[in-house]
């Protein structure tokens, strides 16, 4: 499709001459010969970039910039004076337009600024898209008075800059707690930067953590910027706070107190601004009665407490949370949206999920995969959900012929795992009841041929190894 330009300017001539430019390039053109009509237009027909008149009669140019800055927030505004001047162009940036050109018009300076205001407004967009699909991604679903608690309290502590520690059991959420409070803080255009302090090395956190200089220790072969450095005028995320050691405890209750640090191997210090949300899944108060956590780091972090629920405590959120995790998979993967009938959302709700919301999602994407149809219902679930799970033939919902009571990939507890063991089975399953033929496999599992080639490749799956 053609960007659309519109052109609003008093004087027909200069209407016509950028017409006349713009269409022989390729482009569409509208125009208005006021900024009422431009503001009308704009609002109506949702323009990639407009082309706006300073000096116009009844309403001016910067009156009708402000009003479209209002209305529109990734179109480009390019402003057009025949009376350019320094003040005029400073005004015109500072309510918002991407560029100012004089009159008389120059080609080959017109259409400079045309691509360039194109290609910034499609990677506005873009990152807008994108920006809307990572919320989605990392959305709190569901609407039980536990979970109202939590919305509560991230309301609450989101616009401060106070020290977070979200608690609660493995799998229940807690990263998506923090980023939602990132999100609504004013520290929101920010980094939001994750460190989780369980995986990696004590020997490597701190340098992780604080970064370090170049030959500072063996195998430090250049300068490393630390986690804390990149999260400055944003939030640092320390996951699994109560695996740290005391060492480093110590130091990250420094950069807390005096918002301060050293990278290892150097004197310099560094001042940082950064928010700290911490998580555990551990209780830190028995920590400090072992001697394994300070005291005073706990206090510090501890100003804001969030609880994060297990799944056992909103069973009613088990539905959305349902729907939310098929819709995501099945978008990211091209298949088929599938539906749960009320009584496999009622096994789905009775179950126990010991990983709490990480178990559930895993298991609605195995069964996205390996349920044939579009409907999932009860007979689809087996008792002990994640790790009673088989993979179905084609026709009847029993094991496949052949395959072993009991593979590994039935206890993979994650989507890789079992994407490498299961999803290849399937696809050998289907392409062996269509007789290896690529494109009736693709029709029949409803994905486009081009995909199914992909997943040949990436399993290494051939006729002549598992036919």
């Amino acid at each position: 499709m053609k960007p659309r330009i519109l052109v609003i300017d008093d004087e027909a001539a200069i209407r016509d001459s950028l017409k006349m430019i713009l269409e022989y390039e390729g482009y569409e053109v509208m125009q208005a010969a006021t900024g009422e009509e431009g503001v009308k237009l704009v609002e109506r027909e949702a323009p990639d970039l407009v082309f706006l008149d300073i000096k116009m009669p009844g309403m001016d140019g910067l009156d009708v910039l402000q009003k479209l800055r209002h209305l529109v927030e990734t179109t480009p505004i390019v402003v057009v004076s025949g009376h350019g001047t320094i003040n005029t162009a400073v005004e015109a940036t500072r309510l918002g337009a991407f560029d100012f050109i004089e009159k008389p018009l120059a080609t080959e300076r017109v259409m400079v600024t045309v691509r360039n205001a194109v290609d910034t407004r499609r990677l506005k967009t873009e990152n807008k898209s994108f920006r809307r699909d990572a919320e989605k991604r990392y959305q709190i679903v569901g609407d039980s008075p536990t979970l109202a608690a939590v919305r509560s309290a991230i309301q609450k502590a989101a616009p401060t800059n106070a020290t977070v520690l979200i608690w609660g059991e493995s799998g229940v959420g807690k990263e998506l707690v923090a980023r939602a409070i990132h999100r609504e803080s004013l520290r929101r255009d920010g980094q939001f930067v994750q460190v989780n302090c369980a995986a990696i090395p004590d020997e490597l956190i701190e340098s992780e953590l604080f970064g370090h200089e170049k030959g500072s220790f063996t195998g430090a072969t250049d300068r490393q910027i630390g986690k804390f450095e990149q999260a400055d005028k944003g939030t640092i995320f320390l996951d699994e706070i109560g695996d740290m050691s005391l060492k480093t405890q110590a130091k990250v209750l420094r950069v807390l107190q005096e918002q301060e640090l050293e990278r290892l191997g150097s004197n310099r210090i560094i001042k940082v601004d950064v928010r700290v949300i911490a998580a555990t899944n551990k209780n830190l108060e028995e920590a400090i009665d072992k001697g394994t956590f300070r005291e005073d780091l706990f206090y510090r972090l501890n100003v804001v407490p969030v609880h994060v629920p297990a799944l056992r405590e909103r069973r009613d959120d088990i539905p959305a949370l349902v729907r939310h995790f098929a819709d995501l998979f099945a978008r990211d993967n091209n298949f088929r949206r599938k539906t749960f009938t009320a009584a496999a959302m009622e096994r789905l709700r009775q179950q126990h999920w010991r990983g709490n919301i990480r178990e559930l999602r895993n298991f609605v994407e195995r069964l996205v995969i390996m349920t044939g149809g579009e409907a999932i219902d009860a007979k689809d679930i087996p008792e002990g959900g994640l790790h009673r799970m088989e993979l179905p033939s084609p026709a009847s919902g029993s094991p496949a012929a052949g395959a072993p009571a009991d593979q590994p990939w039935m206890h993979a507890t994650t989507l890789q795992e079992f994407k490498s063991g299961s999803e290849r089975a399937y696809l050998v399953a289907r392409l062996r009841e269509n007789g290896w033929n690529i494109s009736k496999t693709a029709e029949v599992i409803d994905t486009p041929r081009s995909n199914l080639y992909k997943k040949l490749e990436q399993y290494q799956i051939s006729q002549e190894k598992d036919g």
